[in-house]
């Protein structure tokens, strides 16, 4: 069995993990959070998303929060968008890499989006174009790739149709997300494959939910198939205003701990990284989810 030498892991703590707390994030604590997490080890960064602040009230600060973050050298910060006036939004901020995702369910689309999964397809190729055309970084992600928790099983064949739909703009990785939580690991196997067979060569990330707790379990299984991105999320925040239940990406401490006890390079320092949730949970005013934080230093 031939595992990854080395591991990026994504982090979204700043985006998916605070959309759904009910206490909203002043700027200045995610700006310090960001900065922590940069100086940690971390290489990628999911700093926003450009979403309706009516909507995503811990998103309304999208732009302030773009101007006034250091951004590392080394470190490649990204947003996520779902329309042409998020996009905008973006370029002005300056962004440099940005997620656009289509959901693979009705019930999910149209809740996420107010669009089928029709309407928010061919919106996403015209943002695909749009974005490659200013110059920045695209991630095309399927939503509800392995299942929703509104339609139950989500046939492979429209996460297929998905994918399709997003080759010939030219992006830069591809990405599945469980954003249900409901993969289990012999159907993350079975997906990375027949996405493979479409992608070629493209570079194919995951983002997993941690709902039912087979999150780590489902990236040992993207692990075996060669995938080497992943989306965690310090403390395990996380969670989609718009999927019941939804709760919490993959905590970074505990992934970075699996694959560091693994043998797996991540360039991440655990110390600094439990320190870092350990300093901001309060700040949320209640517990994170990770293990690896609960028992101190490592």
């Amino acid at each position: 069995m031939k595992l990854p030498e080395r591991v990026i892991i994504n982090e979204v703590s700043l985006r998916d993990g605070l959309q759904n707390e009910p206490r909203v994030v002043p700027t200045e604590y995610k700006i310090l959070l960001a900065g922590a997490l940069a100086g940690c080890g971390i290489t990628r960064i999911e700093l926003s998303s450009f979403v309706n602040p009516k909507l995503v009230p811990q998103m309304a600060d999208a732009e302030d929060l773009w101007s006034r973050v250091d951004r590392q050298k080394g470190v490649l910060y990204s947003a996520l968008i779902l329309n042409e006036r998020g996009l905008d939004r973006a370029i002005k901020s300056h962004v440099p890499f940005v997620g656009i995702y289509v959901s693979a369910s009705e019930a999910h689309s149209r809740k996420n989006s107010n669009m089928s999964v029709s309407e928010a397809k061919s919106e996403a190729v015209k943002l695909i174009k749009k974005a490659k055309g200013a110059g920045l970084i695209v991630r095309a992600g399927v939503m509800n790739a392995f299942g929703c928790a509104y339609e139950g099983h989500v046939d492979i064949a429209k996460v297929l149709d998905i994918i399709e739909s997003f080759l010939p703009g030219g992006i830069d990785e591809l990405c599945l997300a469980d954003s249900s939580g409901l993969a289990n690991p012999l159907q993350i196997k079975d997906r990375i494959r027949e996405a493979r067979k479409l992608s070629g060569n493209l570079d194919i990330s995951l983002h997993l939910h941690n709902t039912r707790g087979l999150g780590l379990a489902n990236l040992f299984a993207a692990l075996e198939e060669g995938i080497a991105i992943f989306d965690t999320s310090l403390g395990g925040l996380g969670g989609c205003p718009f999927i019941k239940g939804a709760k919490g990406n993959i905590s970074t401490e505990d992934t970075v701990y699996m694959l560091s006890e693994m043998g797996l390079e991540t360039g991440i320092s655990l110390p600094e990284l439990i320190r870092a949730a350990n300093d901001f949970e309060p700040k949320l005013g209640r517990e994170f989810s990770s293990f690896i934080s609960r028992l101190g230093e490592c």
